[in-house]
């Protein structure tokens, strides 16, 4: 049954995390990094998809730190929501938290851990890649601020994701990522736009984009986390 943990940071400060189990026995571990909407009913079905493939799932809520147990909507008010919280929260912050993520896996699995994030998240595990030790393999789905963290190197193996109808993320920035990083494995996607892979939300939802996408991702992990796809 999914539950809710505590994570403590180097801060100090205390938050709370999702977590989903599989039925059976865990082949890895994901950290799964929200959007800007937070941890909500949407994220927690993405960490419920990833224990349904024999991950243990957990997503901290990073906006805990602004605001606790954020949940926002997928409408105009729960975007301008989403943006002022997500405005009040330093990425140095993000990458604390998603260490102590680590730390809570390292405790309770000897898991090999990867870390996946769509729009906000994107960007975080970018971070997680950079910053953060511990982490075999990260994924970022259409992360919009990477482009201001290009000077930083990654760990571990990245896989990125980018619809080619993104309005937010412009062509150049993506041909900027794969210039400054030839060694991430980069993605773009005919007919999607941004949060291509948000299957709760019918407008954003690019179901071709996203299959392919999450089978690549899956293949990705497979190969850096240590088990057979």
């Amino acid at each position: 049954m999914p539950e809710f943990v505590v994570l403590e940071a180097a801060d100090g400060f205390k938050s709370q995390a999702y977590v989903a189990r599989p039925d059976g026995k865990a082949k890895a571990a994901l950290i799964v990094v929200q959007e800007i909407f937070g941890v909500n009913k949407h994220m927690k079905e993405v960490c419920e998809r990833w224990a349904d493939d024999g991950y243990i799932a957990i997503a901290p809520q990073y906006f805990d730190r602004v605001e606790r147990n954020f949940e926002a909507g997928y409408d105009v008010e729960g975007f301008a929501r989403g943006k002022e919280v997500s405005s009040k929260l330093s990425f140095d912050d993000v990458t604390a938290d998603t260490t102590a993520a680590v730390a809570w896996l390292r405790e309770n699995t000897e898991l090999s851990i990867g870390i996946v994030g769509y729009c906000f998240g994107g960007t975080a595990a970018w971070l997680g890649a950079t910053r953060v030790g511990g982490i075999r393999a990260a994924v970022g789905y259409y992360g919009r601020l990477i482009g201001q963290f290009l000077d930083e190197k990654p760990r571990c193996p990245v896989m990125l994701h980018f619809g080619k109808e993104d309005l937010s993320i412009p062509a150049e920035l993506v041909d900027k990522i794969e210039a400054a990083h030839p060694e991430v494995t980069v993605y773009r996607y005919e007919k999607a736009g941004h949060a291509f892979d948000r299957f709760s939300d019918p407008h954003a939802y690019r179901p071709e984009a996203a299959a392919l996408a999450l089978d690549r991702t899956k293949t990705f992990f497979a190969q850096h986390l240590g088990f057979a796809k």
